[in-house]
């Protein structure tokens, strides 16, 4: 993966996009998780050419947890 320690400039250089089965409604307010890599790229489904923040699994795998706990407020 070219990126930079946090980021890709242009994420639809990757493969593997799917957006959470819980996105819905007619807002677009959707992220795109890729899957096949030794990180995990999260990019806004509206901008497939823009970029990608890039998470460590164990980050990604934590700030998931928090979100199905309830820990987070909006």
């Amino acid at each position: 993966m070219v990126s930079s320690k946090c980021s890709v400039s242009d994420s639809s250089t990757l493969t593997g996009w799917f957006k959470s089965s819980y996105s819905g409604g007619g807002q677009g307010d959707c992220l795109e998780v890729a899957t096949g890599y030794d990180a995990v790229p999260v990019r806004d489904s509206k901008a497939v050419n823009g970029p990608a923040l890039v998470f460590s699994t164990g980050g990604w795998s934590t700030f998931v947890a928090a979100v199905r706990q309830g820990e987070l407020s909006a």
